[in-house]
């Protein structure tokens, strides 16, 4: 059995604003079709993908201790 390339790195979450997944930058079509498509399908959506990726918005899901000690020092200044 042949291994099947995946740019999935398992942070399945998609962003409502752009439509592509937050981990791999496809989006749900794409992800859901992944076992049915060519190579060549599967390689021409994986060099879009770091474009992609760039017009997601990254936000952290809490604000880390180290973020809000930077925010702190801040808005003492």
């Amino acid at each position: 059995m042949t291994a099947i390339e995946s740019p999935c790195i398992l942070v399945c979450s998609i962003d409502m604003k752009t439509g592509y997944c937050f981990g791999c930058g496809r989006t749900r079509d794409e992800i859901s079709a992944w076992l049915k498509m060519t190579v060549e399908e599967r390689r021409a959506v994986m060099g879009e993908l770091p474009a992609r990726l760039e017009t997601v918005e990254r936000r952290p899901r809490r604000e880390t201790r180290r973020t809000r000690m930077a925010r702190e020092r801040s808005e003492l200044s």
